[in-house]
This record gives structure tokens, sequence and C-alpha cells, in this order.
């Protein structure tokens, strides 16, 4: 039966899994279907407060917005 002779390093154990499962994934936005402002997909749009169709949180007016107004 074939024994290593010597022990695999952690970082030679790391370079061979790295290809496979240790890979980084880009992140795709998708447009919000209330105002159409781009939302990471299964989170609350940060433009109007809206998830999968129902008001959820309440919106700040910027504060450039407001300082317009007064």
């Amino acid at each position: 039966m074939a024994v290593p002779k010597k022990r695999t390093s952690v970082s030679r154990k790391g370079l061979r899994r790295a290809g496979q499962h240790h890979k980084l994934y880009r992140k795709f936005p998708m447009a919000c279907a209330n105002c159409g402002d781009y939302t990471m997909p299964h989170h609350v749009c940060p433009a109007c407060g809206h998830y999968k169709g129902k008001q959820v949180v309440e919106v700040k007016e910027k504060a450039a917005a407001a300082s317009a107004e007064a």
C-alpha cells in the first residue's frame, strides 16, 4: 500500500483546493420591481424600502433634499 513519505503542507493543500472549492463569486445586482433601482438579491431596496412587493422599511429622505426644501 502506498504511503506518503512526507506530510502535505498546509500551503500545498490550500493550493490544490483553491481551484475547485474556494472561489470568490461575483454578486449580480437586480432591478427593484418598485422603483427600478439596483439592489442585491434577497435584500430590501435601499432607495424605496420595498421587499417582495411590500413596503418593509420607511426610507428617510437625503439631507440634500431636505436642505433644498428649507
